[in-house]
């Protein structure tokens, strides 16, 4: 059975409901680690003043006994304490559509006599119900011997440059700093951008790189549009509110680059096969290769801003200026998490696709057994073969 999950709730509502389903009984789940994980959603500079109010910690439903996962659906519940200045209130009609947001296409799209409704679902509060999900199957993962983590690598136009050679580095240094750059003096020159746009009523949007070490080979599949892991990685990335673009490995860049310039020599240590770079960043052709795998995502300025934006009351019917919703002013480092969870929830049900199992036993003991790049890995013999046999079946003529 897929991996799966569910999440349910509105911004102002009562709170958040996550459903997982699909995790193997038997994983011990570590709940200090799971509210860890929502916590870091809710720090870094560029923080809207919602995040002084929230203090997210998930309640476990269903679904895990005495802290191993049972195998049954696990239930989650996230309340949401900004609930209680909304409860049983008198809210005025919200008519100006924000452009960049989906209350115009919502309203147009479900018929809302009110855009709010379309708003509180879309609203990124959501994203705190996905980074619950995704620290279940980051711990499913860790179990196996697989790490998601990730970091800031541009706010703005500032980049960094200077990042550490190994990815346990880069992880370190950046949840070290309140923007999770792992370059200290980006790191630097990114707050004092966001303290910028800040004072100029503006917001700012980035780039997020989370990376997966000990992915072994044959996740996904090319045999189908709908099984290519990068396919699948891409949509649960593009699924983020405000996410423009995703790459697998250095995929912007290649589009620049010649072709013996933009892949991934092979190359044999022994019987070992090795790459010395990893531009397709772990993935060929919908293929998970064994290298580290690499995504990155573009993240847009927040369209809600401070500063007026070119609107239409469509009660009214007149042009007007937006008004300002309480939001983040640079949501990019708070993003670094919820796109961890999108990682891993891709991988843990691609590792789930590959291996099978009801228990942590079964996935354990399969898991350790898949191959790794190898010539003794490989069943290639070297042997010719017809490709087609002489009396196949002719295709009907026309």
């Amino acid at each position: 059975m897929p991996l799966r999950f569910l999440t349910a709730g509105e911004s102002h509502g009562p709170g958040l409901v996550a459903i997982l389903e699909g995790l193997p009984a038997g994983l011990v789940v570590d709940e200090d680690a799971l509210a860890h994980m929502l916590a870091r959603r809710q720090q870094g500079v560029g923080s809207g003043p919602r995040m002084r109010i929230e203090r997210d910690r998930a309640r476990i439903l269903s679904g895990v006994l005495a802290g191993k996962t049972t195998g049954a659906p696990i239930a989650l519940w996230i309340p949401n304490r900004d609930h209680a200045k909304w409860r049983g209130k008198a809210i005025p009609p919200f008519t100006t559509p924000r452009p960049g947001h989906g209350d115009l296409a919502a309203a147009l799209k479900y018929g809302y006599t009110d855009l709010r409704p379309g708003l509180e679902r879309a609203s990124a509060r959501e994203t705190a119900a996905r980074v619950a999900v995704g620290a279940l199957c980051i711990q499913f993962l860790r179990a196996l011997g697989i790490q998601v983590q990730g970091y800031v690598i541009a706010i703005g136009s500032v980049q960094a440059q200077n990042m550490p050679a190994t990815y346990a580095e880069r992880w370190a240094q950046a949840e070290a700093n309140p923007v999770r750059c792992p370059d200290p003096e980006a790191a630097a020159a990114m707050s004092e951008a966001i303290a910028r746009a800040m004072r100029a009523r503006e917001t700012l949007g980035g780039v997020i790189e989370v990376v997966a070490t000990g992915v072994p080979p044959g996740l996904g599949s090319h045999v189908h549009w709908d099984r290519r892991l990068d396919a699948r990685l891409a949509a649960a990335v593009m699924s983020v509110p405000a996410i423009k673009a995703v790459s697998l490995g250095n995929g912007w860049e290649q589009a620049q680059l010649l072709g013996t310039q933009a892949h991934d020599p092979i190359r044999l240590e022994g019987r070992t096969l090795v790459r010395p770079s990893n531009r397709a960043g772990g993935v060929e052709a919908g293929i998970s290769n064994g290298q580290p795998l690499v995504v990155r995502a573009a993240m847009k300025p927040i369209p809600t801003t401070l500063k007026p934006q070119p609107t239409v009351d469509v009660a009214a019917g007149q042009e007007t200026a937006t008004q300002y919703e309480r939001s983040d002013f640079c949501p990019v480092p708070r993003a670094v998490p919820v796109i961890e969870a999108m990682v891993a929830f891709v991988l843990a049900d691609a590792v789930l696709e590959k291996v099978g199992g009801d228990t942590m036993e079964e996935v354990q003991a399969r898991f350790a057994a898949l191959p790794w790049p190898s010539l003794d890995a490989l069943r290639v013999t070297g042997e010719p073969h017809r490709f087609w046999p002489e009396d196949a079946t002719e295709l009907p003529s026309s």
